[in-house]
């Protein structure tokens, strides 16, 4: 069984909306795959984003990479369009000056086919996510 990281474009992974963007630092870059490239945000919290998959994904295991994000929740949609999420998780992430947090999300199996992120609070005014990595499986609906 080969796992995969859903959370690339280069596997249909897109970001299909996020409450803010700067040209710069433009939201496609969470599924660019790469950590030197990432989203960021242009102040007030919550802030979120969602990932679709255009397909139903099963995942395993969440990795977030980001930079001063303090509370975020992840929710899950098994719908055919971006409506009906339920929470999976809420985490507060502990923050060092200067390092990318990487927080790992492990739980049962859960399946996908849109996963929003939302960043509930901050360390400072403005955050960055710059990696996402969804290990699972793909299985039809």
């Amino acid at each position: 069984m080969k796992f995969t990281n859903y959370c690339l474009s280069s596997e249909g992974a897109e970001v299909i909306l996020a409450t803010s963007s700067d040209e710069k630092y433009p939201p496609e870059n969470i599924v660019d795959g790469r950590s030197e490239t990432f989203w960021t945000t242009t102040g007030m919290f919550p802030q979120e984003f969602i990932i679709s998959f255009h397909k139903c994904v099963t995942i395993s295991k969440l990795t977030v990479q980001c930079y001063l994000v303090q509370v975020l929740r992840i929710e899950k949609s098994v719908s055919q369009d971006p409506v009906d999420f339920e929470q999976c998780i809420e985490r507060e992430l502990q923050f060092k000056e200067g390092e990318l947090q990487t927080e790992e999300f492990s739980f049962p199996e859960i399946q996908a086919t849109y996963l929003r992120f939302i960043i509930l609070s901050a360390f400072d005014a403005f955050v960055s996510v710059h990696k996402m990595i969804a290990e699972g499986i793909v299985k039809d609906i």
